[in-house]
């Protein structure tokens, strides 16, 4: 079996990316479905983590782990272009959680993630 050079078999690591991925993609639509009076919610808050740069990141990440673990770079790009469609999706969805709205600032830093993923991954897609 062909290594891909950072300790995992190629299809060894695919399935992690992928396993990964679906994680990702529960914790991103839960974060993004919690009221606002949500304790997590109120964690970052704390924290001082920039909304924008929290959207910016979950949707780099939910677009860079298909590109990457899938088997096929078009997989990969089918499955990170419909990433910008759940980020339009669970953003519309807010408008129906308590203490949210839609942002349009938070739309447009989602889908800069999920493009910038997008042409992360494809630069170490052989």
């Amino acid at each position: 079996m062909r290594q891909s050079g950072v300790g995992f078999p190629i299809k060894q690591r695919g399935l992690l990316l992928r396993a990964v991925w679906v994680a990702w993609l529960c914790l991103v639509t839960i974060g993004s479905l919690l009221p606002s009076s949500s304790p997590l919610l109120a964690l970052f808050d704390r924290a001082g983590v920039s909304d924008k740069a929290l959207h910016f990141s979950s949707y780099f990440l939910a677009a860079l782990l298909p590109v990457l673990g899938l088997s096929t770079r078009r997989r990969g790009l089918i499955a990170a272009c419909l990433m910008a469609v759940l980020g339009l999706a669970l953003e519309a969805a807010q408008d129906i959680v308590p203490g949210r709205t839609v942002e349009v600032g938070d739309l447009i830093a989602n889908q800069l993630g999920v493009l910038c993923g997008m042409l992360v991954g494809l630069g170490f897609r052989p």
